[in-house]
C-alpha cells in the first residue's frame, strides 16, 4: 500500500527544520557517541538522534526509532558491522538529513526544492532527507516520517545548543540511561528531559520455529540419515513490486544435503515473508527424502534461534559454523556466472534449480564433485543449459505479455505451432 506523502506546509517546515540545524555545525563540538534521545509525541516510540560529521566528510542527524535503531546504531560504533560489511546496507533502520552535493539530488527532490522556492548552492548545502529500513533500499520520507524527523531536527537544535555551552550535559548517571527529550502529555509544545533506559527488543522481532504436534509423532519414526546445509543470505539486486513502492532486496534460500551435493529447496522471497517459507521447505525436505536429518548446519545466529526448538524436538543435532562447505561455493559460482544485463540472478537459481533436467545433471555428476574439480561454472555455462535457461526466460517473458495483453501472440506461442 502506498504511504502518505507530505503535505507542501509539512516539507516546508523539515526543510526550515534541517536549514536552522545545519547553521548550528554541531559536529564541530559534538561526536556521533554523544547520543541522546526524542520522542514520538504520536506513537510515544523514542528516536535516538546521532549528530555525524566530526570526521569532515558526512554531515547528517541520523535518528534511529526504537530499540532495533539503536542496536543498528551500537553496532556500527563498536565496529560490528562496518561500512565494508556486504550485509550493513541491509541492517539499519533510521531517517536522516545529510547535507550532500547537487549531484547526489534527485529529479524528485529538486522539484520539491522548487516548488518551496529554495535555492542551496555548494558542497554539502543540499538538504536529503531519507528513510533506511532493513531488507530496503533508502527511500523518499513517507508523511509520518517527515513529521517526526522535523521534530527531531527541532529538539536536536535545542540539546546541540545546550550542549555547547555544557559539554556534561549528556554524560550519563548510568551506563544504560539515555537523555530523552520528552513532550508534555497535555502540551506537546513543552518539552522535558528524562534518563531513560532503552527497552529490550520486543520477543515478537525474534523469530522462532516450531513443529506441528499433531505430526510429531510420525516425524519421530523416521530414521537420522545425513548432514544438511541451511542458509538464508540476501541477493544484491533490489525488486520493486510497484513504481511507487521502496525497493527491496530479496532473500535467497537454500538447503543442500552436504554428503551428495543435492540442492533440496530453493527460493527467492520477501524478506517479510521468509520464516514462513523456510519452515514448510523444513518440511518439504523431510517428506521428500522420507528421513530426517542426523545434523543441520547454519552460518546466522537468527537461523539457529528459529530452528532449535524444531531441531530439539526432533533429535537432529544443530550447529552453528561460520561457512558452510558447499552453500557458500555455490554463492559464488553462481554469481560469478557472466549474465546478459537483463537477466537478474534469481532467474537463474529459480531456472536453474527447480528444473528436473538441472536436477538430474546434478543427480549424474554430485555438485560435490564437481566443486572439487572446479567445473561448475563449466556446467553451468552448457549450451543445454543456456538453451534452458533462455526457454525458461522466453516462457516468463511470454506470461507476462499475455498477463497486459491477452489477445497478444507471443514468440513462443509460434514457436510451439510450428
Amino acid at each position: 500500500m502506498k504511504d502518505k506523502q507530505p503535505s507542501i506546509q509539512e516539507w516546508k517546515d523539515l526543510y526550515s527544520a534541517a536549514i536552522n540545524f545545519k547553521k548550528l555545525k554541531c559536529w564541530n563540538f559534538m561526536w556521533d557517541s554523544d547520543i541522546f534521545g526524542v520522542q514520538n509525541p504520536v506513537t510515544g516510540k523514542i528516536g535516538y538522534c546521532c549528530i555525524m560529521g566530526r570526521a569532515g566528510e558526512h554531515f547528517a542527524l541520523g535518528v534511529f526509532p526504537g530499540s532495533e535503531g539503536l542496536e543498528g546504531l551500537f553496532k556500527i560504533q563498536s565496529d560490528q558491522v562496518t561500512l565494508s560489511d556486504t550485509e550493513s546496507i541491509y541492517l539499519q533502520r533510521c531517517i536522516m538529513v545529510s547535507f550532500e552535493d547537487r549531484k547526489f539530488i534527485t529529479k524528485q527532490d529538486y522539484e520539491k526544492i522548487r516548488k518551496l522556492g529554495l535555492k542551496f548552492r555548494g558542497r554539502n548545502e543540499w538538504p536529503l532527507f531519507r528513510s533506511y529500513m532493513p531488507h530496503h533500499l533508502p527511500w523518499y520520507l513517507n508523511r509520518d516520517e517527515a513529521q517526526f524527523l522535523t521534530i527531531a531536527l527541532q529538539q536536536a537544535i535545542h540539546v546541540c545548543k545546550r550542549f555547547k555551552n555544557d559539554p556534561e550535559m549528556l554524560i550519563r548517571p548510568s551506563t544504560t540511561e539515555i537523555l530523552v527529550r520528552v513532550p508534555l502529555k497535555d502540551n506537546s509544545l513543552e518539552w522535558r528531559d528524562e534518563w531513560l533506559i532503552p527497552s529490550e527488543m520486543d520477543e515478537e522481532d525474534i523469530m522462532i520455529g516450531n513443529v506441528d504436534e499433531d505430526a510429531l509423532e510420525d516425524l519421530l519414526k523416521l530414521k537420522h540419515n545425513g548432514i544438511w546445509e541451511a542458509d538464508l543470505f540476501y541477493f544484491h539486486e533490489t525488486v520493486q513490486d510497484n513504481p511507487e513502492e521502496r525497493p527491496y532486496y530479496p532473500y535467497v534460500i537454500l538447503w543442500v544435503e552436504r554428503d551428495n551435493g543435492i540442492i533440496l529447496n530453493s527460493k527467492v522471497v520477501n524478506p517479510e515473508e521468509w520464516a514462513n517459507i523456510f519452515s514448510n521447505q523444513l518440511q518439504e525436505n523431510i517428506e521428500n527424502t522420507a528421513s530426517l536429518p542426523h545434523m543441520i548446519i547454519v552460518k546466522k545466529k537468527e537461523l539457529f534461534t528459529f530452528l532449535e526448538p524444531v531441531t530439539s524436538k526432533l533429535g537432529i543435532k544443530l550447529t552453528l559454523a561460520s561457512n558452510l562447505k558447499l552453500i557458500d561455493q555455490i554463492k559464488k559460482d553462481m554469481q560469478d556466472i557472466p549474465m546478459d544485463e537483463n537477466e537478474a540472478f534469481e532467474d537463474v537459481i529459480e531456472l536453474l534449480i527447480e528444473d528436473e533436467s538441472f536436477q538430474a545433471l546434478l543427480k549424474d555428476k554430485t555438485l560435490q564433485d564437481l566443486m572439487e574439480k572446479g567445473s561448475i561454472q563449466t556446467l553451468l555455462k552448457d549450451k543445454s543449459i543456456q538453451s534452458l535457461i533462455e526457454k525458461k526466460l522466453i516462457e516468463r517473458n511470454n506470461t507476462q505479455i499475455k498477463e497486459n495483453d491477452p489477445e497478444q501472440t507471443t514468440l513462443f506461442d509460434n514457436n510451439n505451432s510450428n
